[in-house]
């Protein structure tokens, strides 16, 4: 895969995600953290502008690097969000419970994704 297509699928990753904080939030809000002041929904919102900004970032060539660099800092930020959905979804059913925990590992390949994206 080129370089340029790697960044752009990143890119579109992240708006996806972005737009979905805001077009189905109530999943999202269900997995902030409760120790996080504020209310669930605020964070839901700041975490879908930050994913909208940070694929904005990675899809244009001049902010790429520092937009695929902060996008491995915000997949590292929302780590604690997957672990309490795992926790919060050990009850449920087996291909429910193996979603949530497969998400933990995910996230080493995102970040490493990010950083191949930050270097070009």
């Amino acid at each position: 895969m080129t370089a340029e297509r790697s960044a752009r699928l990143l890119g579109g990753l992240l708006l996806a995600a972005g737009v979905a904080h805001f077009a189905a939030p109530r999943p999202f809000d269900a997995i902030v953290p409760r120790s996080l002041p504020g209310t669930p929904r605020t964070w839901t919102r700041a975490s879908g502008v930050a994913e909208l900004a940070v694929g904005a970032a990675v899809l244009h060539p001049r902010s790429r690097r520092a937009g695929a660099l902060a996008a491995a800092g915000l997949f590292t930020a929302v780590f604690p969000a997957n672990v309490k959905m795992a926790y919060d979804w050990r009850h449920r059913p087996a291909p429910l419970r193996a979603a949530a925990v497969a998400r933990l590992p995910l996230q080493v390949p995102l970040i490493a994704w990010a950083l191949r994206v930050s270097r070009g």
